[in-house]
């Protein structure tokens, strides 16, 4: 009994120990990933699913770790792992997952995750993107071969990337001076370099003792006197590392001055800088009047947006304004450029594009859509900091791709074909009655903008038709509006969409009823209708009287409101009984031939014959008149009796 005992104790210490080791390497993996080392989180994190100790926080973590070390390819299986287990999860993993599988150029099973990210996250703008543009695929491939790519020959086997111009030369970023090795993906830490701008250079020299330190230095802008810089750097000054308040060092732009030796002085760090959060990768405006940079200050929509900010005359510097969720997303949109024509290029993996970041161009000077530069400057990997000389059509930019020296490498581009930034929508139309379908000729139509000013104004053709070339980047809502005398106006909204070349509107005008004639009104009288006969001792309506009661069927199809007592009359020659009947068989006849001719309700038309009771002459019974006289009692009267 007691050897039973002694195994039990046996088997129980080993399982809190082997327990106890689990959460130990599960704890260890933790704070790697928790403090930023990705690189040794990966590998234990790996080690976890290795020895079967796998979950979903194991392949949340893992996928994570590669994809914040912009490995996109290999957080494809650990992803892939968490959405198989079917639990619930956050709805980024879909779009973490998405944007993975673009890497490895799996679009379809990419676009069924942006679906059902798009399901949990409908007021997402990377969501409404995604809704919006069914074909962006399609779309990117319509700007391939826009550029030619090749790498530049002073790359190294370090992270080379974050060109600027700077004169005659370039000045980049780059690991190759090796040293201390960074946490977060074991690679040295960043210094400026320079190279000449010729294509031609093999290598590259340290571009200032001073301004690089033992931290990281990386993206850079100069002043077109070359006397100004801007650069970002580790939040590392005057020889204090700082960090947040979770022990994070975030990243600041400073300001240095050339003095007249031609050495770097009076390094500042930026007014709006903080330690809480990061502010880099800055770029001028055309002017120099305005300064652009990515950041995750408060505000941000995403893990960092493009802001900018004005630099007054006196070196000061105004307010950050957060460029808008026209450019900015709740993923990542950094590394922004502005070339001389004003173009503003950026890097975002928000936008739709191919996988990891891509560059994405629009216009500053004229707002509009956002365009993707396709391939093959764009790729499934990372695609970024990109600048070009709008003049000569030559630049970089830096990407992971593939086949490359290092694991970012900056490569040379020239553009062979603008884009074409044109955005025009055909507003076609026509104009029709509304009761009858016909085409109405000479109408006037006027383009209403949002704030009711008039932008277009245009006449209808002889078919009704009408057509208006618009600027399709001005997304407000529009109205037109038809105008004709004799007819009720009609407008439409529209809003002009740059994915639609055209846009088709109908305007749809009701004819302007006239004022019905006054209760009491003899229509007979009113229409100048000519006599209505019938064959002698008959009652059926002849041709020339049906042509006379068309008028009277005219009438009441346009003023649908009116109702009518018909009374038809006799002169006085034969028996009164005869005559009385005889009235009543032609009102009869009268009234049948209006409703079942004219397609007039049954309640909208009443009457009586009324014989030889109503002469309105001296014919009556043994006056002698002559035809003519008698006639004139030989009527149909059709009395307004309401309107």
């Amino acid at each position: 009994m007691k050897v039973i005992q002694h195994i039990i104790i046996l088997i129980f210490s080993l399982a809190v120990t082997t327990s106890f080791a689990q959460e130990k390497k599960i704890k260890k993996a933790l704070e790697n990933y928790d403090n930023y080392a990705y690189a040794n989180a990966i590998k234990k994190y790996e080690k976890l699913i290795e020895d079967g100790l796998a979950s979903a926080e194991v392949y949340k973590k893992l996928g994570n770790a590669y994809y914040f070390n912009a490995d996109l390819n290999n957080s494809v299986k650990p992803y892939s792992q968490l959405i198989a287990l079917n639990e619930t999860i956050e709805p980024e993993y879909y779009f973490r997952y998405a944007h993975a599988l673009k890497s490895i150029e799996d679009y379809a099973t990419a676009d069924k995750m942006m679906k059902r990210f798009e399901s949990h996250k409908k007021n997402d703008i990377r969501a409404k993107l995604f809704e919006n543009a069914p074909t962006y695929l399609q779309d990117i491939k319509e700007h391939y071969g826009r550029y030619s790519v090749e790498n530049a020959l002073f790359n190294s086997k370090n992270s080379d990337f974050g060109p600027s111009y700077y004169g005659e030369d370039i000045i980049f970023s780059s690991g190759r001076s090796g040293g201390k090795p960074h946490l977060w993906n074991n690679k040295p830490f960043l210094n400026l370099f320079m190279v000449e701008n010729t294509g031609t250079s093999l290598s590259a020299s340290k571009f200032s003792k001073k301004l690089n330190t033992k931290y990281h230095e990386s993206t850079s802008v100069f002043t077109k006197d070359g006397n100004t810089m801007y650069f970002t750097r580790n939040n590392y000054f005057n020889k204090k590392y700082r960090e947040d308040s979770e022990g994070i060092n975030k990243l600041k732009i400073f300001r240095t001055i050339k003095n007249i030796d031609g050495n770097w002085e009076d390094v500042t760090e930026l007014p709006f800088n903080s330690d809480e959060y990061s502010v880099a990768h800055p770029a001028l405006s055309p002017d120099e009047k305005t300064l652009y940079f990515a950041s995750d200050m408060p505000g941000t929509t995403g893990e960092s947006d493009i802001y900018m900010v004005s630099l007054n005359d006196d070196g000061s510097f105004g307010e950050p304004r957060n460029l808008g969720e026209k450019i900015n997303t709740e993923a990542r949109e950094t590394f922004p450029f502005v070339s001389k024509d004003g173009m503003l290029y950026f890097a975002s993996d928000g936008h739709l594009g191919l996988g990891g970041l891509d560059v994405f161009m629009t216009n500053l000077t004229e707002p509009g859509d956002i365009y993707n530069l396709g391939e093959p400057l764009n790729s499934p990997a990372d695609d970024f900091s990109f600048i070009i000389d709008s003049d000569t059509k030559q630049g970089y930019f830096a990407s992971n791709r593939d086949k490359g020296v290092g694991s970012d490498d900056i490569y040379m581009i020239k553009e062979l074909k603008p884009l074409d930034l044109s955005c025009n929508t055909m507003v076609n139309g026509k104009v029709v009655n509304k009761n009858t379908g016909d085409a109405i000729a000479n109408t006037s139509i006027t383009i209403f903008n949002s704030a009711n000013g008039v932008v277009h104004e245009v006449m209808s053709d002889g078919n009704g038709k009408f057509s208006i070339e618009m600027d399709c980047r001005k997304t407000e809502t529009y109205k037109a509006i038809g105008e004709k005398e004799g007819f009720e106006k009609d407008s439409k909204s529209f809003a002009l969409d740059s994915k639609k070349t055209a846009v088709e509107l109908s305007l749809n005008l009701e004819p302007t009823p006239p004022v019905a004639a006054a209760v009491g009104t003899d229509l007979f009288k009113l229409l100048n209708l000519n006599p209505i006969y019938f064959d002698f001792n008959k009652s059926f309506i002849r041709p020339d009287a049906q042509i006379e009661l068309a008028k009277v069927i005219d009438y009441m199809n346009a003023y649908p409101s009116v109702k009518i007592d018909v009374r038809s009359h006799t002169d006085s020659r034969g028996r009164d009984a005869y005559n009385y009947n005889l009235s009543n068989k032609r009102n009869r006849s009268t009234i049948d031939h209006i409703i079942d001719r004219g397609g007039i309700s049954r309640d909208r038309v009443s009457g009586n014959g009324y014989g030889e009771t109503e002469i309105i002459n001296r014919c009556t019974n043994g006056v002698k008149c002559s035809d003519a006289e008698h006639e004139q009692n030989r009527r149909s009267e059709f009395i307004v009796v309401s309107n």
